[in-house]
């Protein structure tokens, strides 16, 4: 065996150790990324909450409390769940856009089970009977929610506009104390106010965030699409209001504050 050989079978292995992949590993050292994270650098903010996290809002039931399983026993233990919302004429009215939009196709503009779907095969269900009368404004909500045999699950109506929706069903139930209109609110094509807009616990703007380097070396930078500090419904917090908002952020915090949250 020449020299050249021995040095390369000698060499080799050594430089291969060097550059090649890591063969035992316990998985420790991986690419990783904590929900609020700033990515890329101090002024990019990170993603978003996963999905069944609860909002800085708060919400009635969260998915980690009560599955989303369309089972009877899981709606029942909604049915305790107090409605927040009082009956006044802003929630009537909201309550009628996301009824008219998402439930008369099957429960009618009336609520009387004669909804357009019932055309094609769909069963009419009367919402107006004593049965659903009797219902808890909580399973009603759980129902919304889950759904439930024929019903497929709205949760994509939010929680907040989700009791604006049972009050309004109250109404057509002659239970809200006043007389409530029916039908859309427009014809259809129409947009702006007579459609519901933007999701309010899941805002689709960029979440709040602060550059802490900046706020230390007293730049007071900001990321992107923040030029003023609000909370999770997107209202403007001030130093006066900041600590009876849920979520806010306040507008400039002192930089020995930053750096007792900061790892030392």
């Amino acid at each position: 065996m020449n020299a050249r050989l021995r040095a390369t079978l000698l060499v080799g292995p050594i430089l291969f150790g060097l550059t090649a992949c890591e063969w035992f590993t316990d998985f420790k050292r991986q690419p990783s990324l904590w929900t609020w994270e700033p990515v890329k650098d101090t002024l990019t903010p990170s993603r978003g909450n996963p999905q069944y996290s609860v909002p800085v809002n708060g919400m009635a039931v969260a998915g980690i409390q009560v599955s989303y399983a369309a089972l009877p026993g899981t709606i029942d233990s909604m049915s305790a769940i107090p409605n927040p919302t009082p009956i006044t004429a802003a929630s009537l009215a909201n309550g009628r856009k996301y009824f008219q939009v998402n439930c008369s196709p099957c429960h009618g503009e009336k609520g009387m089970g004669d909804g357009p779907a019932t055309k094609f095969g769909m069963p009419g269900i009367n919402l107006t009977t004593d049965v659903t009368k009797g219902r808890a404004d909580g399973y009603i909500f759980g129902m919304i929610r889950n759904g439930r045999g024929l019903m497929p699950p709205y949760n994509r109506i939010e929680e907040p506009d989700r009791w604006d929706v049972i009050n309004y069903l109250r109404g057509l139930q002659g239970k809200a104390g006043q007389v409530v209109p029916t039908g859309p609110l427009a014809p259809p094509g129409v947009t702006g106010d007579k459609l519901y807009g933007f999701s309010r616990t899941g805002p689709t703007r960029m979440p709040p965030f602060m550059n802490a380097r900046g706020q230390i070396s007293g730049s007071g930078l900001r990321g992107p699409m923040q030029a003023a500090a609000t909370d999770s419904m997107g209202k403007a917090v001030t130093p006066a209001n900041a600590a009876a908002v849920p979520g806010a952020l306040p507008p400039k915090i002192g930089t020995d504050s930053i750096k007792r949250e900061m790892p030392q």
